[in-house]
């Protein structure tokens, strides 16, 4: 025990590089909060209909939900997109890359393949996706030589996940990957050349994303702004929420156009005549709403107004 408290910090820091992976205890000790199902390696398996559900919420609404609940370092912005209109919603698979250092790296590659890890370590990470899931990478900002994946990869990601990727880091052969129908990815650039000097230091494990944090299992959401991160054990609530405003926003917009009401009556509480207006509209919206009328029943339950 003595030894252990004179182990200097940067080898306890090196201690939990040559982790790899943390635990499947550890990850759910970080991720208590969450009571649902679970991956095998621990991981919070959101409902496959909250995923669904949050392809047709506002990321801004998504936001505001979450700093009024106390999570004020989830989203972050700045990538470049393949398709900014096409929005990514999925569970968070995170990867942490660092700098190379020869013989750090050599013991982790030797572990690695030890376990049964194939090809590079960039690829790594992509062995454990499944249906649903987004490749989250931390690659410490770099874009020349931190091309984390190119056509190749990206077409292997697709194949497991029907998803795509979020990199603080850059990707390769842009035209290739636009090629893929359904694949999107945010990086922070792209670039023809290589990954070089990188080294995989963590996967499924907590990460930064600039100036968000990232948890394994986070609901990942992304827009033309960027991308927010939803803790698991919130992101049932919070997506329920925004799409009950996605709901009265839509009533507004359409009774401010038919000019029935004036901004002032519809940002305040509403009237009991305008409680009833949009109880009457809502039930003529069968099927275009971001929710189904059971879940808007329930919803309207539960409100004051």
């Amino acid at each position: 025990m003595k030894l252990f408290f004179l182990i200097p910090l940067c080898l306890l820091g090196y201690l939990h590089l040559a982790a790899q992976t943390i635990s499947k205890e550890e990850l759910i000790l970080l991720t208590a909060d969450w009571k649902g199902e679970r991956f095998p390696d621990g991981r919070p398996r959101i409902p496959d209909a909250v995923i669904t559900q949050a392809k047709e919420v506002g990321l801004d609404d998504v936001w505001t939900i979450l700093e009024g609940e106390g999570y004020h370092c989830q989203f972050e912005g700045g990538f470049k997109m393949i398709h900014p209109d096409s929005v990514i919603a999925g569970r968070a698979v995170t990867a942490m890359f660092i700098p190379a250092r020869p013989d750090v790296e050599q013991h982790l590659k030797e572990r690695g393949q030890q376990k049964g890890w194939k090809g590079n370590t960039n690829s790594w990470p992509i062995q454990q996706l499944t249906k649903g899931d987004v490749y989250v990478a931390d690659g410490f900002g770099k874009i020349a030589d931190g091309t984390l994946i190119g056509s190749t990869l990206g077409n292997a990601i697709f194949a497991r996940t029907g998803n795509g990727v979020v990199f603080n880091a850059s990707a390769r052969d842009l035209e290739g990957l636009e090629e893929i129908p359904g694949f999107n990815a945010l990086v922070r650039d792209w670039d023809p050349s290589f990954l070089k000097n990188v080294m995989l230091s963590g996967m499924n494990v907590p990460i930064r994303m600039g100036k968000a944090v990232v948890l394994p299992g986070d609901l990942v959401l992304t827009s033309k702004e960027g991308v927010i991160f939803v803790p698991a054990h919130l992101a049932e609530k919070v997506i329920g929420i925004a799409a009950f405003i996605q709901v009265k926003d839509a009533f507004s917009f359409e009774m401010l156009k038919a000019g029935k009401y004036t901004p002032g009556e519809l940002d305040n509480n509403w009237t009991d005549a305008i409680r009833q207006a949009f109880l009457d509209w809502q039930h003529k919206q069968v099927g275009k709403l971001p929710m189904t009328r059971q879940e808007l029943d329930k919803m309207l339950e539960k409100r004051t107004w």
